[in-house]
């Protein structure tokens, strides 16, 4: 099956392998041109080196990263400034460049609600993306990013009310909201789960995120496996927009 060219545009390292580790596998294993950007933490540190193995183990490719200071671990990007607080036109442009380089058919990021927990970052980097998605595609903006280009298809990665069966309770024991979207939002809904043996490998990569208690990766690693599976064996997105020229049927995840 010919699966179209998918970049992975995150906040954070382990978010590419939490909300689409499953779909950018897929992809890879079918011979489709994949790669990862991630906005946040330099490209010296800890977790830069667990990005690139968790991408090493998707198939996608060593990571590009913009190398903005994470919203609450500013020592993350040193003499850098958070992704927040940066000029949005020169994140943006930044990662127009990333777009036009790359030149995905396909492009998935967070949802408009920065994923479950709301983190800032994940809801700057899905405006970002919005806006770099349909900038990339006009010759007179940023004209030295390189040659215009725009993706087919813009999808973001969510979480339907139904997929909280297991986990809600586990977000919700240690302090997290659940900012869920309706069913009838989700667009598309991946079965991942011939492509775990690569996913989880990926999430395993962020080693520093396994090890916290909170985080998402820490608490997955203590679930038995039959439950863990069941929470990250399904990937849900919701298609955001497509170019006005893009034939149907619509590029697919």
């Amino acid at each position: 099956m010919s699966l179209p060219s998918l970049l992975g545009v995150f906040a954070h390292p382990d978010d590419e392998s939490l909300l689409a580790g499953g779909v950018l596998a897929r992809h890879a294993a079918a011979g489709a041109r994949t790669a990862v950007v991630t906005a946040t933490w330099a490209a010296d540190s800890p977790r830069a080196a667990e990005l690139a193995g968790a991408t090493a183990a998707l198939g996608a490719g060593p990571p590009h990263m913009l190398g903005y200071a994470d919203h609450r671990v500013p020592h993350s990007a040193p003499g850098r400034p958070r992704l927040c607080d940066a000029p949005l036109d020169e994140v943006v442009e930044r990662l127009v460049g990333q777009l036009r380089e790359f030149r995905p058919e396909v492009v998935v990021t967070h949802d408009a609600y920065g994923q479950l927990t709301g983190h800032p970052d994940h809801r700057h980097t899905h405006r970002v993306t919005v806006l770099a998605a349909t900038a990339a595609g006009l010759e007179h903006l940023y004209p030295d990013a390189g040659a215009p280009w725009r993706p087919r298809a813009v999808y973001a990665a969510t979480h339907p009310d139904s997929a909280l069966e297991d986990l809600g309770p586990l977000l919700a024991g240690v302090g997290k909201s659940l900012l869920s979207v309706p069913d009838d939002q989700v667009t598309a809904t991946v079965d991942v789960r011939p492509w775990l043996d690569r996913k989880w490998p990926a999430i395993l990569a962020h080693r520093s995120e396994v090890s916290r208690e909170r985080s998402l990766p820490g608490l997955l690693s203590r679930l038995p496996a039959e439950t863990r599976d069941r929470v990250i064996g399904t990937e849900h997105f919701t298609l955001l927009h497509t170019h006005p020229a893009a034939a149907a049927p619509l590029a697919r995840l």
